[in-house]
């Protein structure tokens, strides 16, 4: 079966799927939906990129009209869009696409966009340029926007107003490399969502310090601190300044979805700085939450400064738990002063809808780790002092019951 752009021999799986109000108020089934769909088109796309960029087009047309009507209070279904978009723009504007096929694509979009009510494929708008493949039709596309932008940011209320194309403009305009006419354009009160495309654009012009300054000066209520410190330390690094980058914004700028991400994006990013130095460094921006850095030091094999940071503060006794667990037989010790410390904690009242199968698990784990480390009398005794101290209610001394000698 031969394809073509347009992918009319093609079925598309996906296309059944995504109709119109499509999806319930569930916002789980919709998210599966959406990385199956994704998953799809990558899979045409390695082996007939043309087909798989249409795929992607297709699917980005249909997003927002599909999930209208799920609930997106969790973030759940807007992270999932965001995450396909960002895996189909390189699909797109990788294609090799004769320019009619392309500029065809881009209206389909716009057109998406424009009619995004909720909106769901908003960030379409930041990966323009790429989109449009060429700087010869980003910057056809800049001159078709720059007008409505100019108004749309201009001070004077009988003209300023939102244009769903501004980023869309900028972006095009950052592709055809016409940085200057960024920085005017911005020369004027404006949101940092684009504020943000003057600091790339005069970094692009080799004005870095500038840039950074510019960034700088836009912190505020309504200013992505994140942002600005991901730009600017993007800008540093591709100066070569990586020790300024690291010292100025590299502990910020990689904050991940946990504690043990954020370590491991940081010591990725920054192979030159010891392990050790890096956790400590992440450890004094989190003053009084020292223990969440526990599993980062366990999984870089810190394990005396893990123990240190889990008993320095409130640490997740089933976190300990699993630590005593996993490390009953490979590294005794650690799991024994992990268990230990699940323990003190439960004693002491931490955790999360705790329940007696929880306590269960501590203790065992602890036991095992001991019997291994040839210190069970020594254990036991500790565990007796902990449970000795527990507070109104003893429910970890209730649950242990007699296996436990006070």
């Amino acid at each position: 079966m031969k394809s073509n752009a347009t992918g009319e021999n093609h079925r598309w799986e996906f296309k059944a799927r995504f109709r119109r109000n499509a999806f319930g108020w569930r916002s789980q089934p919709a998210v599966q939906r959406v990385k199956e769909a994704v998953s799809e088109i990558k899979q045409v796309a390695r082996r007939d990129p043309l087909l798989g960029a249409e795929g992607a087009v297709s699917l980005l047309e249909r997003l927002s009209p599909a999930l209208e009507r799920v609930d997106s209070s969790s973030g759940s279904i807007g992270t999932a869009v965001n995450n396909s978009i960002r895996d189909l723009v390189p699909i797109i504007a990788g294609a090799p696409a004769d320019p009619r096929t392309r500029r065809a694509w881009l209206d389909r979009l716009w057109a998406a966009h424009e009619a995004d009510q909720m909106p769901y494929i908003e960030s379409l708008a930041d990966y323009w340029g790429e989109l449009c493949g060429s700087q010869e039709l980003a910057s056809v596309w800049a001159d078709d926007l720059i007008g409505i932008t100019r108004m749309a940011l201009s001070p004077d209320p009988a003209l300023h107003g939102h244009f769903h194309g501004t980023n869309t403009c900028f972006s095009a305009l950052y592709r055809a490399e016409r940085y200057a006419e960024i920085v005017e354009l911005l020369a004027v009160d404006a949101i940092w969502p684009y504020k943000r495309w003057a600091v790339k654009a005069l970094a692009a012009m080799g004005q870095k310090a500038e840039a950074i300054r510019y960034a700088e000066s836009c912190r505020g209520p309504w200013t992505s601190d994140w942002d600005v410190d991901a730009l600017c330390e993007a800008i540093l690094l591709s100066s070569g300044l990586s020790e300024e980058a690291y010292r100025r914004y590299g502990l910020r700028a990689n904050q991940a979805g946990t504690y043990l991400a954020t370590f491991r994006a940081v010591v990725k990013k920054y192979p030159h700085k010891a392990p050790d130095q890096v956790l400590a460094d992440l450890v004094e921006t989190t003053p009084g939450q020292e223990a969440k850095w526990f599993a980062a030091a366990k999984d870089a094999g810190m394990y005396d400064q893990a123990l240190e940071l889990a008993a320095s503060g409130p640490c997740d006794p089933k976190t300990l738990t699993r630590a005593a667990r996993d490390f009953a037989t490979k590294r005794p010790p650690f799991a024994l002063g992990a268990g230990l410390l699940a323990l003190r904690w439960l004693v002491e009242g931490y955790g999360y809808e705790v329940t007696s199968a929880d306590v269960w698990s501590a203790y065992t784990n602890t036991i095992k780790a001991a019997e291994a480390a040839g210190e069970l009398p020594d254990a036991r005794q500790q565990i007796s002092q902990l449970i000795s101290h527990e507070g109104p209610g003893d429910f970890v001394g209730k649950v242990l019951g007699t296996h436990v000698t006070l």
